[in-house]
């Protein structure tokens, strides 16, 4: 569809919309979609799980009694070991890769499990990693060089990945459960499903992208096709397969509380669960920083692992010299058992010794919400009636004497009629066509809420913005998305995840972009936002709903906050990341031209950094998306809230038509940034 022509559909749909919302009180049709034309879908897949429980249920359960043998097994390990000893051989092994740096940190990592009093816990969620991680791996590695082989198998499997990344954890939760029995096995398997999607994408990319001279010198060599495999491309693909192990570490630590909930485990998600259920703020904060240090530890040690920065090298080196640090580890795992048959402190860390200042910050917590109580009103009163109600509802709903101080006249709704009209009119004639069909949805937007646009109108906007971005085919795959959700009947709860989701991450990659400007250009705020940064990506997603709650109680507003605090990350890393590397030939060509600081902004190094820009939306929707599930628990009424109904009923339909509804809407904004992005590098003269 050529620019005009889209210009020509947006201007029908803005007159369309305007006649529907005219009539509205007559088609009401046109405002809801009719029940009558839903289809019965939970009861069809009720009834298709129902038949498979009962077929192949005791096989199920049976795989899930032998995968309880090593599950036990590295527990029993981790227990008997002296927690010096472990301690000090991952201390050992952030020093091979990276150096003291790293080592120091991973010990006052690891020794705040010691001191806190989690250690026992700690080592029952690590068993959980050390097992899902290495079936995650394998499964991954298999499926993805099936799909670098095979396209017809690349063609199911990518969606496939698709699918699992993006529906939440829980809307499988039951399926699971229903199949696997209840026990520590069930948070294993649930881990693996979740944890396998970044190995198989990692595998299949780093097959890809293998330099055909690699290739062509190994057949000139003889290669056998075995031995092409496993000693030419596994080798020249081991960085970003490495890098996939790095990623499915942490995909299967983000599962740990998530794994309790159905595992039952004495664990430190299970801890953090039962505070949150408490109430308990500092306790499930403090034991959220296990699962957060512990992720952190992992994902730098097997990150520099990745990156090839063991100072081990050099095929002339003797073997004392190649293989010094696992001489070390050798070594200090001989001599550490021994201590702690004299020394039981290294075995045991006495209980006298610990540290726990819970009590004292709660009662932080508390003076603040006494002290700040006024503030802390303010600040939600402010958003909810200034920002949120008036994209959910409208302002038409919204401006009232008790939440604006005024009634919203009919003269004043004039106004904002005229004033928005003669804004994009002005658009117009200044040939800012674009800008003209933005202001016009925004103002439509803002004045009758998301809730009250018709559901053909919504509808619209993103089949058309899904044809800008990616042509006929997005388009159309879009258009089935959307009716599936129509035709499930969760197109209202779709609504809500889409307003509050869409407001969360429209704030998330504002801010993040702006705080990743300005990390780009002043390393001390970079050095500053990074630590922040790894915290709010590593610590479990209940944990950081916790804060929010207590301050602000049940709501969207909550909800929102807590969104944000997840997506943001990934808008910061990408913006800087993005803006670090522009080209310095570029950058000094424009400095030559006379290009101040803010031209150069704008003008040379946004533009160049925009595909980063948009991979960081990309980013910041997917977060978006997993946390959107979460904050179901304080109370919104979306997609989210329907999965939990599903799970704490046994209901698996109603979990699963949830949960395929959020990885659809996940699904089409990927694909529509993923779109813009190729553009943009189109535009650049990048693709």
């Amino acid at each position: 569809m050529s620019g005009d022509r889209t210009h020509w559909a947006w201007f029908a749909l803005i007159g369309l919309t305007l006649v529907a919302l005219g009539f509205r009180d007559r088609l009401g049709w046109l405002m809801e979609f009719p029940e009558a034309w839903e289809w019965p879908m939970t009861e069809w897949l009720n009834t298709g799980m129902d038949w498979v429980v009962e077929t192949a249920g005791p096989a199920f359960r049976a795989f899930s009694d032998v995968m309880d043998y090593p599950m036990s097994w590295v527990r029993g390990l981790l227990h008997w070991m002296p927690w010096a000893l472990t301690v000090g051989l991952l201390v050992i092994a952030s020093f091979a890769v990276s150096g003291w740096k790293l080592a120091v940190f991973t010990f006052l990592a690891m020794f705040y499990m010691v001191v806190i009093g989690y250690w026992y816990e700690s080592m029952n969620s690590l068993a959980l990693v050390m097992v899902s991680v290495p079936l995650a791996v394998a499964i991954g590695f298999c499926v993805g060089t099936w799909a670098f082989y095979s396209d017809r198998a690349e063609r199911v499997i990518t969606p496939t990945m698709d699918t699992l990344q993006t529906i939440p954890v829980f809307a499988y939760l039951l399926p699971i459960l229903l199949l696997f029995g209840f026990g520590p096995v069930v948070g294993l398997i649930a881990s693996v499903l979740y944890a396998v999607p970044p190995m198989v994408r990692n595998t299949t990319l780093g097959l890809v992208r293998i330099d055909e001279e690699v290739i062509e010198a190994g057949m000139m060599a003889g290669a056998t096709a075995g031995q092409m495999f496993w000693r030419v491309r596994v080798p020249s693909a081991l960085r970003q397969i490495l890098l996939g192990v790095n990623q499915t570490m942490l995909a299967a630590f983000s599962m740990i509380i998530i794994a309790s909930i159905i595992g039952g485990t004495s664990d430190i998600g299970w801890e953090v669960l039962t505070h949150i259920r408490k109430a308990n703020v500092a306790e499930a904060i403090l034991a959220g920083v296990v699962i957060a240090l512990m992720a952190m530890v992992m994902d730098r040690i097997t990150a520099r692992a990745a990156m090839g920065r063991s100072p081990d090298g050099g095929e002339d080196e003797s073997f004392v010299t190649r293989y010094r640090y696992w001489i070390v580890a050798a070594v200090f795992a001989a001599v550490m058992l021994v201590l702690a048959r004299v020394f039981p402190v290294l075995q045991d860390y006495p209980r006298a010794w610990e540290v726990y200042p819970a009590d004292a910050m709660n009662d932080a917590f508390n003076w603040l919400l006494v002290e700040y109580a006024g503030a802390i009103k303010a600040i939600k009163t402010t958003a909810l009636f200034y920002l949120m109600l008036p994209v959910k509802m409208g302002l038409e709903q919204t401006i009232s004497p008790f939440s604006w101080g005024f009634e919203f006249t009919q003269p004043m709704k004039i106004g904002y009629a005229v004033a928005m009209a003669a804004l994009a009119g002005w658009l117009l004639l200044r040939r800012r066509v674009r800008g003209a069909i933005g202001v016009a949805l925004l103002a439509i937007l803002l004045y009758f809420g998301i809730t009250g646009l018709p559901w053909l109108s919504i509808a619209g906007v993103m089949v058309l913005l899904a044809w800008q971005a990616g042509g006929r085919r997005l388009a159309v795959g879009t258009s089935v998305g959307l009716a599936f959700l129509m035709l499930a009947g969760v197109w209202p709860e779709a609504t809500i995840s889409f307003y509050l989701c869409g407001l969360a991450v429209a704030l998330s990659f504002l801010i993040g972009t702006t705080l990743g400007v300005i990390a780009s250009e002043n390393d001390a705020v970079s050095a500053f936002l990074r630590p922040i940064s790894d915290t709010l990506q590593t610590m479990p997603l209940f944990v950081i709903l916790i804060p929010f709650v207590m301050f602000f109680k049940l709501g969207d507003f909550t909800a929102l906050l807590a969104i944000m605090a997840y997506a943001i990350v990934p808008a910061i890393r990408y913006a800087e990341h993005g803006l670090r590397g522009v080209n310095a030939e570029v950058i000094e060509a424009a400095s030559a031209c006379g290009a101040t600081r803010w031209q150069m902004l704008w003008r040379v190094r946004l533009p160049l950094a925009l595909p980063q820009l948009l991979l960081g939306l990309n980013q910041t929707i997917m977060f978006g998306v997993a946390m959107l599930v979460i904050t179901a628990l304080v109370g919104t009424s979306d997609l989210g809230q329907e999965i939990y109904i599903g799970l704490n009923n046994g209901d698996f339909g109603v979990g699963m038509i949830a949960g395929i509804g959020m990885a659809t809407l996940a699904m089409i904004a990927d694909r529509m940034t993923r779109g813009y992005s190729r553009k943009g590098q189109k535009a650049l003269g990048q693709g």
